[in-house]
């Protein structure tokens, strides 16, 4: 297992550098000039606006600025926004509400997701079988926003059981609703790969074998049937955690949710692109942190993956 982990670790170190000089070089060829936006619709100052490409490492050609930015990184220190904020006390004041909404979302989902996949696996070609395809099927085609609306409209503002928006420092209540939404379509997928799972490895000749041998049907599907199905559903739960943090910005918005999203969002708009690649670069690592303990995760409930 430790050689295991060695070469994993090993392997987060190209994917990290590689997507944040990606993510880097569209920053960069971004069009317009965010210091002369920075003036409005006065005249630009020239002088000014070349002390400010200097102090921003403006003036420095493309691979000059993402070294210096991988240099500091390292060490923490992100710079400064246009505002004179530190990047890295933006991202320390947006970060806590979207991990919390993130967790709130990816606690509903792998609930509801889990246990209505069983249900519909288990009972296959019932009429709930029916409900749960059905139901899952909408969440999938519906737009995230559409839902956001709807139930923000339905709950909200109709019945008022739970707040329309959530504000500046949001409690479980503020976010419940909007990790609903957030998690609604992972969760529709998640009932659908378990349900698949399941209904297949039922048919397996290990599950008649121990059926044979005089299991009973609840030992058969908690050691076997079970067991075997969740392998695909852990793997996509683990890299739908980053993707949560990284696809908050829609609910973010709907619901005015001062995290990442719209911390995000409002740096595109103003062309802080400082902001937008030390954001994007956490999130990738959480991503591919998240990716390792699922990896781990996988190896666990299969020893054959660890020695592949």
């Amino acid at each position: 297992m430790g050689k295991y982990l060695l070469r994993r670790v090993l392997q987060m170190i190209p994917v990290v550098i590689g997507t944040t000089l990606l993510i880097y070089a569209l920053v960069f060829a971004l069009p317009g000039d965010p210091v002369k936006a920075m003036f409005g619709d006065k005249p630009v100052n020239e002088a000014v606006a070349a002390q400010i490409r200097s102090e921003y490492n403006l003036d420095k050609p493309f691979i000059v600025q993402y070294l210096l930015f991988l240099k500091n990184a390292l060490t923490l220190d992100f710079g400064k926004t246009f505002s004179g904020q530190q990047v890295i006390d933006v991202i320390g004041r947006a970060f806590p509400v979207t991990i919390k909404l993130a967790l709130m979302a990816f606690v509903f989902e792998a609930i509801f997701g889990v246990i209505f996949g069983i249900i519909s696996g288990l009972k296959k070609g019932k009429w709930y079988d029916t409900v749960i395809l059905i139901v899952s099927l909408l969440l999938i085609s519906v737009p995230t926003f559409v839902t956001g609306f709807v139930m923000q409209f339905v709950f909200g503002v109709k019945w008022h059981i739970l707040p329309v928006t959530a504000g500046t420092n949001p409690g479980f209540l503020d976010l419940l609703m909007p990790a609903m939404v957030l998690g609604s379509v992972s969760m529709a997928y998640i009932i659908r790969l378990t349900r698949s799972e399941i209904a297949s490895n039922m048919n397996e000749d290990y599950v008649r074998t121990a059926r044979a041998k005089g299991m009973t049907n609840n030992a058969v599907t908690m050691r076997h049937i079970l067991r075997n199905s969740m392998i695909p559903v852990v793997t996509y739960l683990g890299t739908d955690i980053g993707a949560l943090m990284g696809g908050a910005m829609i609910s973010e918005r709907i619901f005015n949710i001062q995290g990442v999203g719209n911390t995000l969002y409002q740096g595109i708009l103003r062309g802080e692109g400082t902001l937008v690649v030390s954001i994007v670069t956490i999130l990738v690592l959480i991503f591919v942190i998240c990716n390792l303990v699922v990896d781990l995760l996988y190896a666990v409930l299969d020893p054959r993956i660890r020695y592949a």
